[in-house]
């Protein structure tokens, strides 16, 4: 990959993240029989080793010196990290229930909810199109609540937990392995705690020798953070407003999963849900482009 420019590499590494991140819950079936409480502890457990492990070969020690003298960003990261293994939790739960598509229209909704956040803590100011489109994706939501009388939780959830999650993220500007190395070191003790009671009261479907279960939990720290090193390495390759326009593929390739392979029902109701939020999201990116072209032609 060496011989292709800065720009293709970052594309390259932009569509393997997303379209991994797309095409996770297979993963997440194939464990299906598995608690999601479970997966989670051993999705923590094992992203503390992998990372450890990269870390000492790239020798990121900042990661270690952060952990003692700056507690200021220490309590900005146990929040993220709540945030991070909620949203976790949240996904892992959808996907083993049969709600692979509710799941992604939550991170369709995702990017209008960071733009939302931004208004509220750091007074942007949306053009007209923006309105027009953060308009549309609460009209989705309010269209399903009164059409089939229940709001899409998971959907909600998902999106503003990730929201929230970048958010504080933005705030402490640390950087994505470092960051979620400490994060999952933070939530190290509580999936320790859990899985040690999961074993004691002999309900661990992880076990040794490894059976085919066990070998897939020990890879979940693997689809953690394969996909982040991609997604950071695209980051630093390609601008940002040609890397938002990658991260619909990932909910994109889900929702084909869901309703092509799982054979998920998507009733009319939820359909227009969807319409309307890709309609909210079609006008909220092409108004994004045309605004950064204007800056640079000025």
């Amino acid at each position: 990959m060496n011989n292709l420019s800065k720009e293709t590499q970052g594309y390259i590494y932009a569509l393997l993240a997303f379209v991994f991140w797309g095409l996770i819950p297979i993963y997440f079936k194939l464990i299906a029989s598995v608690s999601a409480a479970e997966i989670l502890a051993h999705r923590i457990i094992w992203s503390v080793v992998l990372l450890f492990g990269m870390i000492i070969v790239s020798r990121q020690f900042g990661a270690f010196t952060l952990l003692i003298r700056d507690i200021h960003k220490i309590k900005y990261l146990v929040l993220s990290a709540l945030l991070v293994s909620l949203n976790w939790l949240v996904f892992i739960w959808a996907v083993s229930h049969n709600m692979i598509a509710e799941s992604s229209l939550g991170y369709y909704i995702n990017p209008l909810v960071n733009f939302a956040l931004g208004i509220l803590f750091f007074k942007d100011r949306p053009t007209f199109w923006q309105k027009i489109a953060i308009a549309l994706a609460f009209s989705a939501i309010v269209y399903q609540a009164v059409t089939l009388g229940s709001i899409p939780v998971v959907s909600l959830v998902l999106a503003f937990s990730f929201g929230f999650y970048g958010l504080i993220r933005k705030q402490i500007n640390l950087p994505a392995m470092t960051g979620l190395y400490i994060e999952t070191l933070i939530l190290l003790p509580l999936a320790l705690l859990y899985f040690g009671y999961l074993v004691a009261t002999h309900q661990n479907a992880f076990v040794f020798p490894p059976n085919a279960i066990s070998w897939l939990l020990l890879l979940a720290g693997f689809i953690t953070v394969v996909p982040l090193l991609w997604f950071n390495a695209a980051a630093t390759r390609i601008s940002l407003i040609h890397l938002g326009f990658f991260q619909y593929i990932s909910p994109t390739v889900s929702f084909l999963l869901a309703i092509f392979v799982y054979d998920e029902i998507l009733v009319p109701e939820k359909l227009t849900s969807f319409v309307l939020i890709w309609i909210a999201l079609a006008i909220f990116s092409m108004d994004g482009y045309l605004k950064k072209r204007r800056t640079k032609e000025v």
